[in-house]
C-alpha cells in the first residue's frame, strides 16, 4: 500500500491527527500533508472537522473500508508467498469474545506460536457483537464468538462446547445451598453481563425456553466482564451465571460456590466466525489448528 494510505487508515482509526502522527512516529504537519494529497487525489473531503474533533465523511468511510480490505489482501499475499518458500510467516488478526479471550484461547495461542513462530498473531477482544462488527469491517481475519445468533455475511463453525453455571460467593448467604428451585432462582438478586454480550444472549434464550423473560429476574446490575462479576460476588449476597471455564480456579480454591437450579441448565457452543466467501490461507491454518487442539 502507498504510505499515504497507511496514514489515512491511522487517522481514520484514531479520528485524531496528533494521535495518528504519534502512532506512525511522524510529525502532525506530515500527516496533514498526506491527507490533503489523498483528498486531492479523490477530489473530495475524506474527513470533516468540527472544532477539535474529526469525523469520516461518507467518501472517507468508503475509502477506509476498501483500504482495510486491501490491507487484509496484502497480509494474505505475504502469508501465501511465505508458504511457497516453505517459510510460514505474516500477520494474523484474531478477535475473540471476552470469555474466550480470557479463559479459552490464551494457551492455544501460545501453542500456535510455538509451532509457527514467524506468524505475528494479534488478539483483539470485546463482546461477541463487537467482534462480528470488526470482522465485517475487515479489521480482523477471524472471530471466536459465544453468541447463538448469526449475522448476514458471516459463516460460523462450532469448535468447543461450554456450559454456563450459577455461582455465588463463598461468603454469600446462599453458599450453603446445594440446589435452588427455578422460582427461587428468579427471586434471588443476580448480576449479569452487559448488553451485546454473547453470554447474556444465551442466558436470555435459555430462560425463554422455560417461559421466563430475563426482565423478570431480580437483576441488580450489569457488568462488562466476567472478571468484574467474579470480584463482585466476593461481597454480594446473590448469584451470577458465568462460563464453567471462567470459574475453574475459583471453585477449586473455594472462593466461589456452584449452585444447581432444578430442571435448568445452559449449554452452548463457542463458534469460529469468518467472512463469507474466500477463506485466506492463514484463516484455514488457524481453523485447522483449533480443530486439532486439545482444549
Amino acid at each position: 500500500m502507498d504510505y499515504r494510505d497507511t496514514v489515512f487508515i491511522a487517522v481514520a482509526e484514531n479520528l485524531n491527527f496528533s494521535k495518528a502522527a504519534e502512532e506512525l512516529n511522524i510529525s502532525q504537519p506530515a500527516v496533514t500533508k498526506h491527507i490533503r494529497e489523498m483528498e486531492n487525489r479523490y477530489n473530495t473531503n475524506l474527513f470533516e472537522r468540527k472544532g477539535n474533533k474529526v469525523y469520516l465523511t461518507p467518501a472517507g468511510e468508503k475509502v477506509y473500508n476498501r483500504f482495510k480490505e486491501i490491507a487484509r489482501k496484502y497480509r494474505e499475499l505475504d502469508f501465501e508467498i511465505g508458504q511457497l518458500n516453505h517459510h510460514i510467516s505474516g500477520t494474523f488478526k484474531l478477535g475473540a469474545s471476552s470469555t474466550i479471550s480470557q479463559y479459552v484461547i490464551p494457551r492455544a495461542i501460545a501453542s500456535f506460536h510455538k509451532r509457527y513462530p514467524q506468524i505475528e498473531l494479534i488478539l483483539m477482544n470485546g463482546n461477541s457483537f463487537e467482534m462480528e462488527k470488526l470482522l465485517l469491517e475487515n479489521q480482523i481475519d477471524m472471530a471466536l464468538v459465544e453468541n447463538h445468533t448469526s449475522q448476514a455475511g458471516i459463516s460460523y463453525k462450532n469448535f468447543l462446547d461450554d456450559e454456563l453455571v450459577v455461582v455465588t460467593g463463598a461468603n454469600s448467604v446462599y453458599a450453603k445451598r446445594k440446589q435452588l428451585t427455578l422460582d427461587e432462582f428468579r427471586q434471588i438478586p443476580i448480576v449479569l453481563r452487559e448488553q451485546g454480550s454473547g453470554t447474556l444472549e444465551v442466558i436470555r434464550e435459555a430462560l425463554s425456553r422455560h417461559g421466563i423473560e430475563i426482565g423478570t429476574l431480580n437483576t441488580l446490575i450489569h457488568l462488562g466482564s466476567t472478571e468484574s462479576i467474579k470480584n463482585f460476588l466476593l461481597d454480594f449476597d446473590g448469584l451470577a451465571i458465568v462460563s464453567e471455564k471462567a470459574v475453574t480456579t475459583e471453585l477449586y480454591l473455594k472462593t466461589h460456590v456452584q449452585l444447581k437450579v432444578k430442571g435448568f441448565s445452559i449449554h452452548r457452543r463457542f463458534r469460529i466466525a469468518c467472512k463469507q466467501g474466500h477463506k485466506s490461507r492463514q484463516v484455514e491454518l488457524f481453523e485447522n489448528f483449533l480443530a486439532d487442539y486439545n482444549f
